[in-house]
């Protein structure tokens, strides 16, 4: 039997320069990979979710934007629908005006909107603010989900990403109505992930922790006064590098999970908090 002898240089740097060459274009490939796609971003007009939208129109996505207002943040490719989605009437207008911006077709869902208030303790919540929490953190979402979902399912590319809560859930107590409300959008997700999971559209729950975003900035100094400490003090608790996160950092996380780079992924909850809450 004839041995075959070691492979030459040349052989070697012929396949190294060939795995190079395929890595370049998959890399390359990411700067259009939502390309020909179509996405809504609700609550994209700041913080996280103009980041998400942002990141989707680099990528090549046509994007709808949907907000009560837009601000300096909102990124300038999208389309901008304003509504407010608190309301059952007003979470169908946005999700019928988005399908029309976008001709009939959406691939690409993004749930952003969110808002909370801290109290002094649970029994200080006034009745009707758990009942605006819940429109606003959780059936907001369910509410435009459903008037986009007969449109979604026609996609060959369906992905929901819905962001939920981390970074305020030790002040549970304090905020019990925000985190009510965003338990229950976990809960809901992981049901809609189950039941869309045979028509291939795909679930997924991102997380944060605590974000450098105007809406996070507000409500973590209410909670810092509280406590009688400095923004500094309470981001040194983060134990990656004692910092927040950017809202870019959200965006990337988001993205992956509506690509088909997460084609396998679906039902999770994906914590981005820089270990904070887990390994604290």
């Amino acid at each position: 039997m004839k041995r075959r002898g070691a492979p030459s240089i040349a052989r070697i740097s012929s396949a190294l320069y060939e795995t190079n060459e395929t890595m370049s274009k998959y890399l390359l490939d990411l700067t259009n990979e939502f390309s020909g796609l179509r996405a809504l971003v609700t609550g994209g007009s700041r913080g996280i979710g103009a980041a998400a939208a942002q990141r989707l129109i680099d990528g090549g996505a046509k994007v709808v934007v949907t907000a009560r207002n837009s601000h300096e943040e909102t990124p300038a490719g999208a389309i901008f629908v304003a509504g407010d989605t608190r309301t059952k009437e007003g979470a169908a207008a946005v999700g019928h005006a988005a399908l029309e911006a976008l001709d009939g077709r959406i691939d690409i869902l993004v749930n952003s909107v969110g808002a909370a208030r801290l109290h002094a303790s649970l029994e200080a919540i006034p009745d009707d603010e758990w009942i605006d929490s819940l429109n606003i953190n959780f059936l907001a979402t369910l509410r435009v989900t459903a008037a986009v979902l007969p449109a979604l399912k026609q996609s060959k590319h369906g992905a929901i990403v819905n962001v939920s809560a981390g970074g305020l859930i030790p002040f549970a107590g304090a905020m019990a109505h925000y985190g009510a409300a965003k338990a229950a959008l976990n809960n809901y997700s992981q049901g809609l992930a189950k039941e869309l999971a045979p028509l291939g559209i795909r679930v997924n729950i991102v997380t944060p922790g605590p974000i450098y975003t105007p809406g996070g900035d507000e409500v973590r100094k209410q909670i810092t006064t509280a406590m009688g400490i400095t923004d500094q003090q309470f981001m040194s608790t983060v134990p990656l590098q004692g910092r927040g996160g950017k809202s870019e950092e959200l965006a990337e996380v988001i993205a992956f999970l509506v690509s088909d780079r997460s084609s396998y992924v679906t039902g999770h909850n994906h914590f981005v908090t820089g270990g904070w809450g887990e390994l604290a």
